[in-house]
This record gives C-alpha cells, sequence and structure tokens, in this order.
C-alpha cells in the first residue's frame, strides 16, 4: 500500500509539514517521503539544524518535570506535532490534564490513537492563531479548569506564525483566562546568534512548508512574554535553560523561556 492510500482525507502528501518533518528530525516514523525529502535538502545547506528540534525537545521535558514538580497540574499544548518520546501527558504524570492542539489533521489522528481510554487527555484540530476557537472548543472545556493554574505551551511553532497574524496578540488572548500561577512556556527559532550564511540556507528551503518562516530576535521574543514573571534563568538558548546533564553546548538557534502569571 502506498503512503496516499492511507492518507487521512484533506491531507496532501505531495507537501511537507512541519508537525511531519519536525518527527523525522527527532526520529520518529510518521512522516512522508516528501517530508523526508525536504529535512534532507535543510539538512544538505545547514547540517546544524539537525539539532534545534532535539533542543526544544529537551528543553520541554525539563520544564514540565519543574511544573509538575511546583504542582502545575493542567497543560494546553498548542502545535504539538506528532507523539514523541516523553510526550506532556507522559511527563505530567496521570494525575494531570492535557490537551493537545494542531492544525495538521494526521498529528491530531495520531494523539487521539495514543490517547485512546485515557479520560485525562485529549486532542483537538484547530488553528493556533485562532484562540478563541481553541478556548471554546468542548475538549478543552470538558478538560481545563480556567479557574486554577494551567501551563500554556507554544513550543517550535511560533516561527511559523507571519508578523500579520500577531503573535502578541494570540498570546494576549490566550493567556486572558489563566488564572494566577498559570505559565507560558514558550521558545522560538532566531536568526540572531547565528551565520548569516545559515539563515539564508534556511529561508532558501522554507518555501516548501504551508507557513512561511519568521525569525525573530531577543527584544522580540521576551516581548511575548507581557504580563508574565519570566523564571530564571530568563531568556536563553534551549540548551541553557536550567540544564541536565550531560550538558550540550546550545547551536544559537532556539531561544527559550518560561514566564509565569502573578
Amino acid at each position: 500500500m502506498t503512503e496516499q492510500a492511507w492518507l487521512p482525507q484533506g491531507v496532501d502528501a505531495h507537501r511537507p509539514t512541519d508537525a511531519r518533518v519536525h518527527d523525522y528530525a527527532l526520529g520518529g516514523k510518521d512522516n512522508y517521503a516528501v517530508d523526508r525529502a525536504y529535512a534532507h535538502k535543510l539538512l544538505a545547506l545547514a547540517p546544524e539544524l539537525s539539532r534545534p528540534p532535539v533542543e526544544n525537545a529537551k528543553f520541554t521535558r525539563r520544564v514540565i518535570r519543574h511544573l509538575r514538580d511546583i504542582g502545575v497540574r493542567q497543560y494546553l499544548e498548542l502545535g504539538c506535532g506528532l507523539p514523541r518520546r516523553g510526550n506532556v501527558h507522559e511527563v505530567a504524570g496521570p494525575d494531570s490534564t492535557v490537551v493537545y492542539v494542531d492544525y495538521d489533521p494526521v498529528a491530531v489522528s495520531h494523539y487521539r490513537a495514543v490517547l485512546c481510554g485515557n479520560d485525562s487527555a485529549g486532542a483537538i484540530h484547530a488553528d493556533a492563531t485562532k484562540p478563541g476557537q481553541i478556548l471554546s472548543n468542548p475538549v478543552v472545556q470538558q478538560l481545563i479548569d480556567f479557574g486554577r493554574p494551567v501551563a500554556v505551551l507554544m513550543t517550535y511553532m511560533l516561527h511559523l506564525i507571519a508578523d500579520d497574524k500577531d503573535p502578541a496578540r494570540i498570546l494576549r488572548e490566550l493567556s486572558a483566562p489563566l488564572a494566577a500561577g498559570s505559565h507560558l512556556v514558550l521558545t522560538h527559532v532566531t536568526g540572531e546568534e547565528v551565520s548569516a550564511a545559515e539563515v539564508e540556507a534556511l529561508y532558501a528551503v522554507c518555501a516548501e512548508l504551508r507557513e512561511p518562516v519568521t525569525l525573530r530576535g531577543r527584544a522580540a521574543f521576551t516581548a511575548l512574554f507581557d504580563g508574565f514573571d519570566l523564571l530564571a534563568p530568563g531568556i536563553v538558548p534551549a540548551p541553557d535553560w536550567r540544564p541536565d546533564r550531560p550538558y550540550r553546548a546550545p547551536t544559537g538557534w532556539v531561544l527559550a523561556g518560561v514566564g509565569r502569571k502573578p
């Protein structure tokens, strides 16, 4: 059977998606030939780009462990991508509730399969640029109690939201109903800390993705935490946020931060 024969309705196997390329970069199997070809093209131009997805995934797991340890029990992950090792619901533990959100129907269908029989977690097909639709979704309303602290995660996806979609507005709307003690967990691909040649290589192949890539610097990224108090160590390369051992120096591609709503 060909890949196209079992694709969900409406999915184009001839165009790569960020979720499936990301899955391939993390060593997953839920990707298609077009995604693998795209990844190979990207790595041929900039071999270091194999590491940022791993930096992001490890950062996310460290943050979830920290939030779990301080008592956060509700998680809303936007741009979740495909299931991977160390999914939020696995790290957060069985006493937590989790909702995964993605616009890629393949990612959502895979999460629903993984979560079958789990009454404390769900997955919805929604556009992260439309917070109102996410917050009012019946699955979110059922699983998330906005009267208690919630951790909202948007990692390795803000570079896919163009300036005209106004990421600051999106985050303000998502944050508005959150209770005090809620957390905002963000990462962002940046071009400030890598060479101009590497940035040019990235832009050279990104036109094949569904959305254009928008790199933002430290100042613009920091501004997205408006209304939140940044936890130490502040805005840093993802591997430098409360690192585990063994430690590997960052590539400089991914900035990360965690904010707490006062």
